[in-house]
């Protein structure tokens, strides 16, 4: 248990039995009246978020969520396998919890896992990864200088939007918060 007073960003709470992220706070003191905590918090399981006010000085029940580095090793059914770089021990997280990282992730590749009391929360990836094209449509001579772009399927399945001069085969950087084509990466 903490107080209002110990908030800050980055700071898990438990509230009616859900975690929330504090993304921004502000410690008011107004001339009249007592002071208050405005914050901003975001669910960590859905990602929803809410503006919520504390009075000075209540009891907070914070969480304690624990953020490892985890290598993704494979998939098993509907469920991805990860292994614990400490440790070496693997467990196994549900695709649901993985969410829209699946997007993004290859066989080895390193993530930040967080969890509360054991219990997986979400992946987090790194900024950008490298991926490679497996399929696109082939560009038409004269199409570098017009700006526009096609889809394009990486070899995790996800398709984004690229130049019209990349080809199948090509390796792009990938930003793994949005989607977005980065550039081409040469070897």
């Amino acid at each position: 248990m903490a107080t209002s007073n110990d908030i800050k960003n980055g700071t898990v709470l438990r509230i009616d039995g859900q975690l929330w992220t504090i993304t921004e706070f502000q410690h008011v003191k107004p001339g009249k009246g007592g002071a208050f905590v405005r914050t901003k918090m975001k669910n960590v399981l859905s990602g929803k978020v809410v503006d919520k006010t504390f009075n000075a000085g209540i009891k907070v029940e914070t969480a304690n969520v624990d953020r490892r580095d985890f290598q993704y090793l494979y998939m098993d059914g509907e469920d991805f396998v990860f292994m614990d770089n400490d440790t070496y021990d693997q467990i196994t997280v549900p695709a649901a919890t993985v969410g829209d990282a699946k997007d993004y992730m290859l066989e080895g590749m390193n993530v930040m896992l967080a969890s509360n009391d054991g219990t997986p929360l979400y992946i987090e990836l790194p900024a950008s990864v490298v991926l490679e094209i497996t399929y696109t449509e082939p560009g038409l001579q004269g199409d570098r200088s017009t700006g526009g772009t096609k889809p394009a399927t990486l070899e995790t399945g996800a398709e984004i939007q690229v130049p019209l001069f990349l080809e199948q085969g090509v390796k792009v950087k990938v930003d793994t918060r949005t989607g977005d084509y980065l550039g081409r990466v040469t070897d």
